[in-house]
């Protein structure tokens, strides 16, 4: 971590001073989250954390209108599981959430540290999942971040490339079953294309994953693996996308050899009172030894219904269900604006098996029924 904030410095303070003429911007802002939830089939049903993210911004805006600015924030958060006066445990930490600077014109920006990459259309059922872990049903959008550099650049026509390089990232991310060699390089690129009425996207990314200490499974230190992705939107009276990504390890790990994902999603706001909001997404997944051999299919389908009930209240819902395993899974979320704070009240019910959901590594996704109250304040 000071290896990355030291260089960051040292480069703002010699820009400072290149350029009279520049505009300076400072800013502090923050995220302050308590929340609590009550699952009776758990062996500990009660949960109780809280999360502060706090986060300052610096902007330095050069003669010819570049600007360079940073970002550095902060994972502050705790949390307890317990049975009341039986059994409980606690966890806790502080982590580096966001540590990036950025220098930017008007068609072309390259972002450098620890930062969030994410993209597709997709909402629920991201088959494009790749760098993130935010969970569709959080109204936060939390996820960690990523190590790496990310360079963009915006053609006139709407066309725009994205090239990036990763290093120092070892967790595994969105449906990633092995984790990263952290000291490998990963690195990839995508390319978005308008077409009449939308943009379709073409996708590549390389990394070296290892299977060591995998139960079950050959042990590899290093496997190089390949993902290649084709995604399009469009709006034709009603919003319509698709994500196809197919992942291959150039060694042989069992069914993990060969990935293929395939989401298909529509939306569509209905004129019924303020306006109801429905969006289905369906995925498609299979695990093969052999490319393409379609031997392990798993469908989920995932729709998400929300109604503005005024300026400050809003209500959602969201089910998913696993046409394989005929399991369930349904989540009601009501939110309501205060003058300061921002509450939510959400109900769930999760199977005991979630992964067959398709399940990412989502914080606290606890099974059977449950309430959850949360309240969250910015400044």
């Amino acid at each position: 971590m000071k290896k990355l904030i030291a260089p960051l410095f040292l480069l703002l303070f010699l820009l400072t001073y290149l350029d009279i003429h520049a505009q300076h911007a400072f800013a502090f802002k923050g995220e302050a989250s308590a929340y609590g939830s009550y699952s009776p089939d758990n062996d500990l049903d009660l949960f109780f954390g809280g999360r502060y993210l706090p986060e300052l911004n610096y902007g330095y805006t050069f003669e010819n209108k570049s600007l360079l600015d940073f970002e550095l924030s902060a994972n502050i958060n705790g949390s307890v599981l317990f049975r009341p006066f039986d059994k409980s445990e606690t966890e806790g930490a502080i982590k580096p959430y966001r540590v990036w600077t950025r220098y930017s014109g008007q068609q072309y920006e390259l972002r450098l540290g620890l930062q969030k990459i994410n993209f597709g259309p997709a909402m629920m059922l991201r088959s494009l999942q790749w760098f993130d872990e935010m969970d569709a049903r959080d109204p936060l959008k939390f996820t960690t971040g990523v190590y790496g550099a990310l360079a963009r650049y915006y053609f006139l026509n709407n066309a725009n490339v994205w090239v990036w390089g990763l290093y120092g990232n070892e967790n595994p991310r969105g449906f990633e079953s092995l984790k990263n060699n952290k000291n490998t390089p990963e690195f990839g690129g995508r390319l978005q294309l308008p077409v009449p009425k939308g943009e379709v996207a073409l996708t590549y990314h390389h990394r070296s994953a290892s299977s060591e200490n995998v139960v079950g499974m050959l042990s590899h230190k290093k496997i190089p693996e390949n993902r290649y992705a084709l995604d399009g939107k469009w709006d034709i009276g009603v919003g319509a996308w698709f994500e196809a990504v197919y992942i291959n390890k150039t060694k042989d790990v069992g069914v993990f050899t060969n990935q293929s994902y395939l989401t298909l999603g529509v939306d569509y706001t209905f004129a019924i009172g303020n306006g109801l909001g429905v969006t289905l997404e369906n995925m498609t997944s299979t695990y093969d030894q052999k490319a393409f051999a379609f031997e392990n299919n798993a469908t989920i389908t995932a729709t998400s219904i929300s109604y503005p009930l005024g300026f400050f209240n809003n209500i959602s819902t969201m089910v998913y269900y696993s046409w394989k395993s005929e399991g369930i899974s349904l989540f009601v979320n009501y939110e309501h604006q205060f003058q300061k704070f921002t509450g939510y009240i959400m109900a769930y019910y999760n199977p005991k098996s979630q992964q067959s959901l398709g399940s990412i590594r989502y914080e606290n996704s606890f099974s059977g029924p449950g309430i959850r109250l949360m309240l969250v304040y910015n400044h």
